[in-house]
Protein backbone atom coordinates (compact mmCIF):
# COMPACT_ATOMS: atom_id res chain seq x y z
CA UNK A 1 0.00 0.00 0.00
CA UNK A 2 1.16 3.75 -1.01
CA UNK A 3 -0.61 6.31 0.77
CA UNK A 4 0.11 9.63 2.64
CA UNK A 5 -1.22 12.10 4.26
CA UNK A 6 0.10 15.45 5.16
CA UNK A 7 -0.86 18.56 6.56
CA UNK A 8 0.81 21.85 5.90
CA UNK A 9 1.49 25.68 4.34
CA UNK A 10 2.31 25.70 1.06
CA UNK A 11 5.86 27.38 0.89
CA UNK A 12 5.28 29.49 -2.20
CA UNK A 13 2.42 30.24 -4.89
CA UNK A 14 1.87 26.95 -7.10
CA UNK A 15 3.71 26.48 -10.83
CA UNK A 16 0.83 25.80 -12.74
CA UNK A 17 1.36 24.37 -16.59
CA UNK A 18 0.30 21.87 -19.34
CA UNK A 19 1.42 19.15 -20.79
CA UNK A 20 2.36 18.68 -24.47
CA UNK A 21 -1.27 16.25 -24.59
CA UNK A 22 -2.95 19.12 -23.04
CA UNK A 23 -3.14 17.96 -19.20
CA UNK A 24 -3.10 20.49 -16.34
CA UNK A 25 -1.23 20.17 -14.07
CA UNK A 26 0.32 22.19 -11.05
CA UNK A 27 3.34 21.86 -8.30
CA UNK A 28 3.74 23.15 -5.29
CA UNK A 29 5.70 22.59 -1.78
CA UNK A 30 4.39 22.14 1.90
CA UNK A 31 6.09 22.50 5.08
CA UNK A 32 5.02 20.08 7.81
CA UNK A 33 6.26 20.75 11.26
CA UNK A 34 8.23 18.59 13.21
CA UNK A 35 6.22 17.39 16.36
CA UNK A 36 9.55 16.54 18.68
CA UNK A 37 11.76 19.55 17.89
CA UNK A 38 15.29 18.80 18.61
CA UNK A 39 17.99 21.75 19.02
CA UNK A 40 19.71 21.83 16.05
CA UNK A 41 17.37 20.27 13.71
CA UNK A 42 14.96 21.64 11.26
CA UNK A 43 11.32 22.87 12.45
CA UNK A 44 9.41 21.30 9.59
CA UNK A 45 9.99 18.83 6.60
CA UNK A 46 9.21 20.30 2.75
CA UNK A 47 7.59 17.89 0.44
CA UNK A 48 6.97 18.42 -3.44
CA UNK A 49 3.33 17.81 -4.06
CA UNK A 50 1.87 17.88 -7.84
CA UNK A 51 -1.94 17.94 -8.86
CA UNK A 52 -3.37 17.28 -12.33
CA UNK A 53 -6.39 17.88 -14.12
CA UNK A 54 -9.17 19.91 -11.99
CA UNK A 55 -7.59 19.70 -9.00
CA UNK A 56 -4.68 21.53 -10.28
CA UNK A 57 -6.99 24.19 -11.94
CA UNK A 58 -8.35 24.51 -8.17
CA UNK A 59 -5.21 24.39 -6.70
CA UNK A 60 -4.18 27.62 -9.04
CA UNK A 61 -7.54 29.27 -8.07
CA UNK A 62 -7.48 28.78 -4.72
CA UNK A 63 -4.00 28.00 -3.17
CA UNK A 64 -1.33 30.74 -2.40
CA UNK A 65 1.50 30.43 -0.42
CA UNK A 66 0.69 30.15 3.21
CA UNK A 67 -2.05 28.56 2.74
CA UNK A 68 -2.82 25.59 4.61
CA UNK A 69 -4.32 22.17 3.45
CA UNK A 70 -4.50 18.90 4.37
CA UNK A 71 -3.54 16.80 1.13
CA UNK A 72 -3.82 13.00 0.57
CA UNK A 73 -1.77 10.51 -1.90
CA UNK A 74 0.47 8.42 -2.80
CA UNK A 75 4.36 8.92 -2.63
CA UNK A 76 6.25 8.35 -6.25
CA UNK A 77 9.97 8.49 -6.73
CA UNK A 78 11.25 10.54 -9.72
CA UNK A 79 14.80 9.68 -10.33
CA UNK A 80 17.29 10.66 -12.64
CA UNK A 81 20.55 11.39 -14.03
CA UNK A 82 21.20 14.97 -14.30
CA UNK A 83 23.38 17.00 -17.41
CA UNK A 84 26.50 16.41 -14.91
CA UNK A 85 26.14 12.83 -14.71
CA UNK A 86 24.99 13.03 -11.07
CA UNK A 87 21.96 11.01 -10.00
CA UNK A 88 19.13 13.08 -8.30
CA UNK A 89 16.97 11.11 -6.53
CA UNK A 90 13.61 12.71 -5.73
CA UNK A 91 10.66 11.77 -4.04
CA UNK A 92 7.25 13.89 -4.82
CA UNK A 93 3.75 13.42 -3.36
CA UNK A 94 1.17 12.42 -6.32
CA UNK A 95 -1.65 14.54 -4.50
CA UNK A 96 -4.98 12.76 -4.84
CA UNK A 97 -6.88 14.41 -2.52
CA UNK A 98 -6.84 18.03 -1.23
CA UNK A 99 -8.79 20.51 1.58
CA UNK A 100 -8.33 23.26 3.13
CA UNK A 101 -6.76 22.64 6.50
CA UNK A 102 -8.50 26.14 8.31
CA UNK A 103 -11.14 29.15 7.05
CA UNK A 104 -9.82 31.60 4.77
CA UNK A 105 -10.23 34.51 7.49
CA UNK A 106 -7.68 32.33 9.69
CA UNK A 107 -5.10 32.07 6.66
CA UNK A 108 -5.46 35.46 6.22
CA UNK A 109 -4.89 37.14 9.89
CA UNK A 110 -3.30 34.76 11.79
CA UNK A 111 -6.11 33.26 14.27
CA UNK A 112 -7.96 30.30 14.36
CA UNK A 113 -10.91 29.98 16.58
CA UNK A 114 -11.96 26.47 15.70
CA UNK A 115 -12.20 23.14 17.88
CA UNK A 116 -7.78 22.57 17.64
CA UNK A 117 -6.83 25.80 19.00
CA UNK A 118 -9.74 25.49 22.04
CA UNK A 119 -8.56 21.89 22.61
CA UNK A 120 -5.08 23.51 23.03
CA UNK A 121 -5.83 26.50 24.89
CA UNK A 122 -7.74 24.36 28.04
CA UNK A 123 -4.90 22.29 28.59
CA UNK A 124 -2.22 22.26 26.10
CA UNK A 125 -3.62 18.89 24.76
CA UNK A 126 -5.98 18.16 22.03
CA UNK A 127 -8.77 16.91 23.94
CA UNK A 128 -12.20 18.53 24.56
CA UNK A 129 -12.82 19.08 27.91
CA UNK A 130 -16.60 18.07 29.01
CA UNK A 131 -18.27 19.88 31.62
CA UNK A 132 -19.61 17.81 34.63
CA UNK A 133 -22.36 16.44 34.89
CA UNK A 134 -22.24 15.88 31.08
CA UNK A 135 -20.48 12.38 31.12
CA UNK A 136 -23.89 10.25 31.59
CA UNK A 137 -25.67 11.71 28.67
CA UNK A 138 -22.73 10.68 26.39
CA UNK A 139 -23.73 7.34 24.42
CA UNK A 140 -20.26 5.60 24.80
CA UNK A 141 -18.97 6.26 28.42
Amino acid sequence: MNKVILMGRLTRDPEVSSSTSGTTFARYSIAVDRRFKREGEPDADFFNCTSFGKQAEFVERYLKKGTKVVVSGRLQNNNYTNKDGQKVYDVRIMVEDIEFAESKNASSDGSYTGAQSQGSAAGGNDFLNIPDGLVEELPFS
